[in-house]
C-alpha cells in the first residue's frame, strides 16, 4: 500500500510540475511576451520612367500617384482592421529601360519590403515588373496598359500559375479583343480601340479614296498594334491599307530618315493615317511629311499624341487636328479619392506647371493608385496572397469609370473615346479635346476638324 501511494505522490507531483512549466512557459509567451506592433504605414513602391524615352507617361504616373496618396492621407489612409493607415509610395526610376524596371521591382520587394507595386503602362516595362512581382508574391497594378502586348508577354504566367497565382494586374485599353460574353461590358461598342478609331474613320470615308497608310515603331506595342489594325483594315471590307502583308511602314527603332515610306505613300496617294509610335519619332516623321509634300486628310495617331510636352516638342501648328484615343479627360465625371474630381486634378497639374494636365496623371497615376488602395481596403490586411485576392472580388467606380477584373485576363477594360488636339485662346495654346465619346456620361466637347489643315489631297 505504501509502495502504491508513493507512487501515485510521485505521480501527482510530476503533474503538478507539468501544470506550472506550462503556466509558466504560456505566461512568458502569450501572456508577458509585448503586443504585436500595429501597422504603422502602408509602404508602396512605384516603378515609373522619370527619364528616357517613356518619361512623359512616366512623370504622369508618378505625379497622379502622389496625388491619390494625398488625397488617401487626407482621409487618414486606408481602412485596415477597423482603423486608418497612412499610405507612403517610394519612386524608383526605371529609365525606361525594361532590364532596370525588373531590378527596381526585385529591390522594391525584398529590400525595401514594399506591400505591393505600382508599374508602368508600356508593355515592355510592365511585363518584366509583372514576372518579379509573380516570382515573389507581390502584388502589382499597372494602368493604362494596352491589352495585347501585355497580355501575350504575361499569358504563359497565367497558363502555369492560374488566375490566383500571378500576381499582375493591368488596368487595361484593349486594342482588338471585344469584352468576353458574361461580362456587363460585353457587346458594347468602345471597348477597344480598333471600334473607336473605325467610328471616327467612318464618319469621313467617302470623302476619302479610303487608302491608309499604316506607319508603326517595331516595338513591343507597336508592332502588335501593327498586326491587329493592318488585319482589321483588311478584313473590313471598307479600306485598303498599303502593303501591309510586306509589313510596310512598320519601322526600326531609331529610324530618323522616313523619307522614303513618305514618298511611296505620296505616290500611291495614301489620304488616311494611322500610326502608333513614339512621340520624339513622330515628330521627326511628321515635320518630314510636310516638308516632302504628304499631308493626309484625316491622322489618327495613337501613344505619341497622348502627352501634352511631346507634341507641343513637335513643333508650329504640326498637332493641329491630330486624333488618338482617350481614355481620362478633365470633363471625366467619375469619382476619385475624397471628393476629388477629374476636373480638380488638372486644376491642381496646371497650378504647379502651368500646362494642360498630362493625362496619363488620370488615367494612369491617380488610377492605379486608387484601385490599388480599394484591393487593400477589400483585403483588409497587408497579407499580399488577400490583397491579389481582393483584385479578382474587386467592382469599383475611379476616377477613369467603372472597373472590374476579367478572372481569366487579369485585365479591367476601359471605355475609350476619341480626341483631337485643337487650339485654344488658353495659355496653353494646345489642348485634348473630346470629339467622340464611348460612354453617355462623358460629353462630347467639339466637332472634328476635317480634312486635316494643310492637308495635300483636295
Amino acid at each position: 500500500m505504501r509502495a502504491i501511494s508513493r507512487k501515485l505522490l510521485a505521480v501527482i507531483i510530476c503533474v503538478i510540475v507539468v501544470v506550472v512549466v506550462a503556466a509558466a512557459l504560456l505566461y512568458y509567451f502569450i501572456l508577458a511576451a509585448p503586443p504585436t506592433k500595429p501597422v504603422e504605414e502602408v509602404v508602396i513602391g512605384q516603378v515609373t520612367s522619370m527619364t528616357g524615352m517613356f518619361s512623359g507617361f512616366g512623370y504622369g504616373y508618378y505625379w497622379g500617384a502622389k496625388k491619390a496618396m494625398e488625397d488617401i492621407n487626407k482621409l487618414g489612409g486606408i481602412m485596415i482592421e477597423g482603423r486608418r493607415v497612412p499610405v507612403r509610395i517610394i519612386v524608383y526610376d526605371d529609365k525606361s529601360d525594361p532590364t532596370e524596371a525588373s531590378s527596381l521591382t526585385t529591390r522594391a520587394i525584398l529590400a525595401d519590403n514594399v506591400v505591393a507595386i505600382l508599374g508602368h503602362g508600356v508593355p515592355s516595362l510592365a511585363i518584366p515588373e509583372g514576372t518579379i512581382c509573380t516570382k515573389y508574391k507581390t502584388p502589382l497594378v499597372h494602368s493604362r496598359t494596352p491589352f495585347e502586348p501585355w497580355y501575350f508577354g504575361i499569358k504563359d504566367l497565367i497558363d502555369t500559375h492560374g488566375p490566383l497565382g500571378v500576381y499582375d494586374w493591368c488596368l487595361s485599353f484593349r486594342i482588338g479583343m471585344p469584352p468576353p460574353p458574361g461580362d456587363f461590358r460585353y457587346g458594347k461598342r468602345g471597348y477597344t480601340i480598333l471600334d473607336s478609331v473605325f467610328v471616327i474613320t467612318d464618319m469621313f470615308a467617302d470623302k476619302t479614296n479610303r487608302k491608309v497608310a499604316v506607319l508603326a515603331s517595331n516595338d513591343a506595342d507597336g508592332a502588335g498594334w501593327y498586326e491587329v489594325f493592318s488585319k482589321a483594315l483588311k478584313e473590313s471590307g471598307r479600306y485598303y491599307p498599303y502593303r501591309v502583308d510586306e509589313k510596310f511602314g512598320l519601322y526600326p527603332m531609331g529610324t530618323t530618315d522616313f523619307s522614303s515610306i513618305i514618298l511611296e505613300w505620296k505616290a500611291a496617294e495614301c489620304q488616311i493615317l494611322w500610326a502608333n509610335l513614339p512621340a520624339p519619332d513622330f515628330g521627326i516623321f511628321w515635320r518630314q511629311a510636310h516638308s516632302l509634300g504628304w499631308v493626309p486628310k484625316l491622322a489618327w495617331i495613337g501613344r505619341a499624341s497622348m502627352v501634352y510636352e511631346d507634341v507641343v516638342a513637335w513643333g508650329g501648328d504640326l498637332p493641329l487636328g491630330i486624333l488618338d484615343e482617350d481614355f481620362w479627360n478633365p470633363a471625366y465625371p467619375f469619382p476619385g479619392i475624397g471628393g476629388r474630381t477629374s476636373q480638380s486634378l488638372a486644376d491642381e497639374w496646371y497650378k504647379e506647371h502651368g500646362t494642360p494636365i498630362n493625362t496619363a496623371a488620370g488615367f494612369g497615376g491617380y488610377t492605379m493608385a486608387q484601385v490599388l488602395f480599394a484591393a487593400i481596403e477589400k483585403a483588409g490586411t497587408l497579407d499580399k496572397e488577400a490583397i491579389n485576392k481582393a483584385f479578382l472580388e474587386l467592382e469599383m467606380v475611379s476616377i477613369c469609370g467603372p472597373e472590374k477584373f476579367i478572372p481569366d485576363t487579369h485585365d479591367s477594360m476601359c471605355a475609350i473615346n476619341q480626341i483631337q488636339w485643337v487650339k485654344t485662346d488658353k495659355p496653353w495654346v494646345w489642348e485634348r479635346q473630346i470629339v467622340w465619346a464611348a460612354l453617355p456620361e462623358i460629353p462630347v466637347e467639339r466637332e472634328v476638324i476635317f480634312p486635316l489643315p494643310g492637308s495635300t489631297f483636295p
